[in-house]
């Protein structure tokens, strides 16, 4: 009987001390802290071809407006990329689906991702206040071979028109596919990058982590997915597509999509997206909990994903963070953030109503 009573009282010391502490009650509370926004938005290339991405100008403003000195985006950094092509039994599909390809680059410039990420970051260490016209094509094309295109269009966009051209590491095939890349329907190239070429920055970051990833066993397959759809086959779910449907019926107009980005990243939208989706799966009633490896992985990644992003913020303490990140992804990395000491959580819907 004492054993058993000791055991409890350990047990339940155990959880009030797991449950005692939250890191978010603790803040810094000298100096100014690191200023996290997190933009939730749709994925531009799934919009209806009538989208005009000249219509982001609102937004655009808005986000270069608040200043920040660090841009973070959802892609697969180059050195995962690097890592994931050594295992390709597992990583196949995924580096099919989100993996740059650096091939052409590497025919240019003769490097490797490892050597052209090491080459890169040398060269910023002593990146000058005014860089010539043929540093930045040199620069560009080190974030080609490294396998991070957005930060390549950056340093594009930061050309002259009349230096956009060949040189200096970037072939013809390389700037064909800047100029390509420059006017793809993707908030990488459309949000992130135009506001990191009028805040004057650099480079964007990668943050987006599918080391998680795992091919399901092929029996599998099949009945993973069924289970899935039915879990999303819920009232919740229909609430989305139709307030969706009706967001993107009036994306011809600047104000329309500013609409759509307020709806995105307003109060509650975590809790509609949980109870549709995650809660959904985390509950269906298959027998092998197929839902709960969906939460699984999707929990994982987001984690991931946020110890990128706190790694970007890290860099220079108390300076403003942006990250552009699919609008399900925005309730997770919030909260997971807002655990952290130095992170100071910025309203998203809020500064998009300064107006």
């Amino acid at each position: 009987m004492n054993r058993l009573f000791a055991v409890l009282i350990a047990a339940l010391c155990g959880h009030a001390a797991a449950a005692d502490f939250s890191p978010a009650s603790f803040k810094l509370q000298n100096g100014q802290p690191s200023q996290l926004l997190v933009l939730g938005t749709a994925h531009l290339s799934q919009l209806p071809k009538s989208f005009d991405p000249a219509n982001l100008g609102a937004l655009l403003d808005l986000l270069a407006n608040w200043q920040p000195k660090a841009i973070a985006i959802e892609a697969l950094s180059g050195p995962q990329c690097d890592y994931m092509r050594r295992y390709p039994g597992r990583y196949d599909d995924t580096i099919k689906t989100y993996c740059f390809d650096v091939a052409p680059a590497r025919a240019a410039t003769g490097l490797d991702v490892p050597a052209a990420t090491d080459q890169t970051e040398r060269m910023l260490a002593t990146w000058p206040a005014a860089p010539t016209p043929a540093q930045r094509r040199k620069l560009a094309s080190l974030f080609l071979a490294g396998g991070e295109p957005a930060s390549a269009v950056v340093q594009w966009l930061r050309l002259p028109a009349e230096e956009r051209r060949a040189g200096d590491g970037i072939d013809d095939r390389l700037a064909a596919l800047l100029e390509d890349l420059r006017q793809k329907r993707n908030e990488d190239y459309l949000i992130a990058v135009p506001v990191a070429v009028r805040g004057g920055l650099e480079r964007v970051y990668s943050m987006d982590d599918h080391t998680s990833d795992a091919p399901l066993p092929a029996a599998d397959e099949k009945a993973y997915g069924e289970a899935v759809m039915k879990a999303w086959d819920n009232r919740y779910t229909a609430e989305r597509k139709q307030v969706s449907a009706a967001l993107e019926a009036r994306l011809d107009t600047p104000a329309g999509v500013l609409a759509m980005y307020r709806a995105y990243n307003a109060r509650g939208q975590g809790e509609l997206v949980y109870r549709s989706d995650f809660g959904a799966a985390l509950e269906e009633p298959s027998p092998q909990r197929f839902g709960r490896n969906y939460v699984d992985s999707w929990e994982t990644r987001n984690l991931r994903m946020a110890s990128n992003i706190r790694e970007v913020m890290a860099a220079q303490p108390g300076m403003r963070t942006l990250v552009i990140v699919g609008a399900s992804h925005k309730g997770y990395l919030d909260a997971y953030l807002n655990q952290m000491h130095d992170v100071s959580i910025v309203n998203t819907e809020a500064l998009l109503r300064a107006q």
